[in-house]
């Protein structure tokens, strides 16, 4: 915690004073274009990995970077969605799994009910990823964990599709969706590129086009 305080006041003297302006232009209201739907995972920083500062970004996060189809839970993720598209009017929502990802690791070895019991339930909302990688790859290990968090990716993008907004942005071409998985050990980020129906590194040369239509495929990276 200590630690946490020591930031705090380097932030005040240091960063706060040099971008003074930034931070009273946020003070009068937000306007961010991308919904960013991710893990929340410690080890992933949105901000970071897109050299992006405040108020470019509306961030969502769960275990799992988790999309409940429309319905089944009137909770957090739907009202940020709804907030997100419908209040704020963003452009792009992106859905972002990690490698090694623990939640992906409990969907595929569940952890005791008895501990975990709201996780337990939490990953119930995984289950079609789940029965589609044991039903479609003859995998195991590491490369099973890898596809998995890219079907997840793919599964929650179908998920937010369920979502009111969602649709209706989608229908009017106000809105596109993106599926990125970013590798931990390498800081590459790989975007789900549906014209060759797997996930592929982005570059400033190669950004694939947003997905238009579902398609539920993916390869390991």
């Amino acid at each position: 915690m200590q630690k946490l305080i020591q930031g705090i006041h380097r932030f005040q003297k240091e960063v706060f004073g040099s971008q003074r302006e930034l931070f009273a232009r946020l003070a009068q209201g937000q306007h961010p274009e991308v919904l960013f739907i991710t893990c929340s995972d410690s080890r992933i920083d949105p901000n970071l990995i897109t050299q992006t500062q405040p108020g470019e970004l509306f961030i969502l996060r769960n275990a799992g970077n988790l999309v409940p189809p429309y319905g089944a839970v009137m909770g957090g993720e739907a009202a940020t969605i709804e907030f997100a598209v419908a209040g704020l009017g963003v452009k792009d929502i992106i859905v972002c799994g990690h490698s090694h990802c623990g939640a992906m690791q409990g969907l595929l070895n569940p952890p005791p009910t008895r501990d975990f019991p709201a996780l337990t339930h939490w990953l119930t909302y995984a289950e079609p990823t789940r029965r589609t990688v044991v039903e479609k790859y003859a995998l195991d290990g590491q490369a099973l964990l890898n596809v998995t968090i890219q079907e997840n990716v793919l599964m929650q993008m179908e998920n937010l599709r369920t979502h009111p907004t969602v649709a209706a942005g989608l229908a009017q071409g106000k809105l596109k969706l993106h599926g990125w998985v970013y590798k931990i050990e390498t800081g590459e980020v790989f975007g789900y590129d549906p014209d060759v129906g797997q996930f592929t590194l982005l570059t400033e040369q190669r950004i694939p086009r947003p997905m238009p239509y579902p398609i539920l495929t993916a390869k390991t990276i």
